[in-house]
């Protein structure tokens, strides 16, 4: 809302604010400063409503690890996804389509994780056990967002979308078909049914995958911070039309003002970084791990940076794979074989000698790295 009161008291006169970035950057001040200041009021809130973890793993030396992160306030990511809200609405375009999804998104994941959260926690003070909502269960819901986001993505562009080519020799396509590809200058061009694939299975994967990272003190909301650093400037970049031609990246008209979406999640997630280090006063849930997973899955979509997601976010791909394998491996082999002592895979550090700081502060480290490498992909083509 600031946007508007501001572009009406200056009227007509070109101030910084109407810069996307800009306007990003504070988003990222304000998120971090808000969550700052109001974390200790909500945690209070969870400590006084009992909402504490009861972490419970099928390995007896990793319960024992973590055996001190009973009671510890979770649900903490009803502070995030407030926060990201109420950041957005005052300092982006609330007109934007893409925008209004992007709230959605958040809106929609965060309930999901609310309500699984709620469940887990309820049942684990009633029984001890920690039943939470099914896979499947999860899974359908997060699966009906995406497609809805895809759909209306998809058919939003087909009447906002900037031609760009060629893709092949003697074509021109809409930048919203194009799938951008590292270090490729020209792309591949999707139909509507690669479209809609390609976005269930971002924004489903990256809202579950961040999901699994969610583990240790700081691990996910430190991975998050860079990932969406990252995609701040993408988003500048793909909804800039000179600055997206002069890097050959496919153009995306409005997409631009997702920047204050990313920039209201890096600054959420340092903000929560603050008291979810380690020792943690609060951990975030699936309330905060799905949303922001989800968030960044739809930001790749909208802009066309799916495969440049694979990359930023090497460590939350690294840690679904290791899922993947572990489970592979299990069913495979009869229940006899394990590739991993635990997973996801920063359990199995923990278990081999590594402390929860080493394990956290190299996942940081690998998640940097990934970050420079996926910008360095934006201008390498």
């Amino acid at each position: 809302m600031l946007y508007y009161l501001i572009r009406y008291l200056v009227s007509g006169q070109h101030y910084a604010y109407e810069n996307a970035l800009f306007r990003g950057a504070c988003a990222a001040l304000f998120a971090f400063i808000l969550v700052v200041i109001v974390g200790p009021w909500v945690i209070r809130r969870l400590v006084a409503a009992k909402l504490g973890d009861h972490p419970e793993f099928d390995h007896k030396s990793l319960n024992e690890l973590m055996a001190d992160k009973r009671n510890v306030p979770t649900m903490g990511g009803i502070l995030i996804v407030s926060t990201v809200l109420l950041a957005t609405l005052l300092l982006a375009d609330v007109a934007n389509f893409y925008v209004i999804m992007g709230m959605v998104c958040a809106a929609w994941l965060g309930l999901l994780g609310a309500v699984d959260d709620w469940f887990k926690l309820t049942a684990a003070k009633r029984s001890g056990s920690r039943d939470g909502l099914k896979f499947h269960e999860k899974l359908l819901f997060q699966i009906g967002l995406a497609v809805l986001l895809g759909y209306f993505v998809y058919s939003f562009g087909q009447t906002n979308y900037a031609v760009v080519g060629p893709v092949s020799p003697g074509t021109q396509v809409e930048a919203f078909r194009i799938l951008s590809v590292p270090f490729y200058k020209a792309g591949f061009m999707l139909g509507t049914y690669a479209f809609m694939i390609m976005a269930v299975l971002v924004i489903t994967g990256t809202s579950n995958a961040v999901n699994l990272t969610d583990g240790m003190d700081g691990l996910a909301s430190g991975c998050v911070s860079m990932c969406s650093l990252v995609f701040l400037i993408l988003t500048y970049i793909v909804g800039d039309k000179e600055v997206a031609a002069k890097l050959l990246i496919p153009h995306v008209p409005l997409s631009g003002e997702l920047a204050i979406v990313a920039g209201a999640i890096l600054g959420a997630c340092l903000g929560f970084l603050w008291y979810n280090c380690c020792p943690a006063r609060v951990f975030m849930g699936d309330t905060g791990s799905l949303p922001l997973g989800g968030l960044i899955g739809y930001i790749a979509v909208v802009t066309r940076q799916e495969l440049i997601l694979f990359i930023v976010g090497g460590v939350f791909v690294i840690e679904a794979v290791s899922v993947m394998i572990q489970v592979g491996a299990y069913k495979l082999s009869g229940g006899r074989r394990r590739v991993w002592k635990c997973t996801p895979i920063h359990h199995h550090f923990h278990l081999t000698g590594w402390t929860e700081g080493q394990v956290v502060a190299r996942f940081w480290l690998l998640a940097a790295v990934f970050a420079i490498f996926a910008l360095t992909t934006v201008k390498l083509r």
